[in-house]
């Protein structure tokens, strides 16, 4: 989960410098400028996370707020203005829907797992359950809310977006990392172009703060049981927040997006890297999904609703998610392979330290819950 977490806020850390410099109009591809800008609000958004969950949660609402506007508005016109069939549109068809994409060119496993890492972060809220009101509820429902929003602001942007601009172009703007910048100068010009690269700016901005959020809060969760180090464990009696694991996270994110641009010669390695992240997402959903059905499992034959939430729907999940892993590991390069071998060989090393050396806590948690106990909790 660390390292998902941290490898896909460093990807998204990537196209900051870009993103920034392309709503002041400046197409620079100045490494020690995009450095600056990934460091500079890196550590802004470190001090906000280390400051408090409130000023946190109040800056990534304003942020959402701004970028969701720029992008829905945009999607809106751009689907208004592929259905008016300007010239160099591509026309919406039913291989846009379809599971082999248009003209069989498309990759259903392929796109799934594409999904698994960009819905990533859609469960935030569980990791910070201690901080919000009535806990034993809205950490939940927000979760789920979170992933109804996501599916229609995705499917939204991509219906909108997908036929402003034909493939080769839309192509080669992706591979500049401009496509949306160069989509929204079709639809309105250069303000508006300015515009979404703002959407794009915000949003790295936000999901690195997000990042840091949840990574310290998982760090600081396995530390409070020793499988982690300790001091990464401890709370602010100031700010009541994991201080320490906010700042080695936060370092981390940072100190790996300059590496980045500094070390050319890792880049390919890195990359290798982030696109095994959806499968770590995988992994880790899979893993959350089967344990949840083990700790609750005397639950799951006490009424028809326990057996569809608590065992179907996770026996499901899990089972779809693993097809996804086996046909997109079979898909990968074996560079990627052995990135993700690394990942795991390296979590299971700090098992055995945890289990071993720092003897956690953890290991003597039981691995049922107490049936009634949890009733009598749901009752109130």
């Amino acid at each position: 989960m660390i390292a998902a977490y941290i490898i896909g806020t460093v990807a998204e850390v990537l196209i900051l410098g870009p993103s920034v410099l392309a709503v002041f109009g400046s197409s620079s591809t100045n490494k020690w400028a995009f450095i600056g800008i990934g460091v500079a609000m890196g550590l802004i958004m470190l001090v906000i996370a280390i400051i408090g969950i409130k000023i946190t949660a109040r800056v990534q609402v304003s942020m959402a707020m701004v970028e969701y506007l720029i992008l829905i508005g945009l999607a809106i016109a751009g689907l208004v203005y592929v259905l008016n069939g300007h010239p160099g549109t591509v026309p919406i068809t039913k291989g846009w829907f379809s599971l082999s994409g248009v003209n069989g060119k498309g990759d259903a496993v392929a796109g799934f797992l594409v999904a698994v890492f960009v819905y990533g972060g859609w469960d935030g809220t569980l990791y910070v359950n201690e901080e919000v009101k009535h806990r034993r509820v809205n950490p939940g429902r927000a979760a789920i809310l979170a992933v109804a929003l996501l599916a229609i602001i995705y499917t939204l942007a991509q219906v909108g977006f997908q036929g402003v601009l034909s493939p080769a172009k839309l192509q080669a703007a992706s591979a500049n990392g401009t496509a949306l910048v160069t989509v929204a100068g079709v639809l309105g010009g250069g303000f508006w172009a300015k515009a979404m690269a703002l959407s794009i700016a915000l949003s790295v901005i936000a999901t690195t703060g997000t990042g840091i959020v949840l990574t310290s809060r998982i760090v600081y969760g396995m530390a409070s049981y020793r499988v982690l180090p300790e001091f990464l464990g401890t709370v602010s009696r100031r700010y009541s927040t994991p201080v320490a694991a906010s700042i080695v996270v936060g370092l981390l994110i940072v100190g790996l997006s300059a590496v980045y641009f500094l070390a050319t010669s890792v880049q390919n390695a890195f990359y290798d890297v982030i696109d095994v992240t959806g499968l770590l997402f995988s992994i880790f959903y899979i893993f959350t999904a089967l344990a949840a059905m083990t700790y609750y499992r005397r639950r799951i034959i006490g009424s028809p609703w326990d057996f569809v939430t608590v065992g179907l729907l996770p026996l499901g999940a899990a089972g779809f998610l693993g097809w996804i892993f086996v046909k997109s590991l079979g898909n990968a390069p074996w560079t990627q392979r052995w990135s993700l071998i690394g990942i795991v060989v390296a979590g299971v090393i700090l098992m055995l330290v945890a289990r071993f050396i720092l003897r956690s806590s953890f290991f003597q948690i039981a691995r049922e819950s107490e049936v009634n106990t949890h009733r009598r909790v749901g009752r109130r």
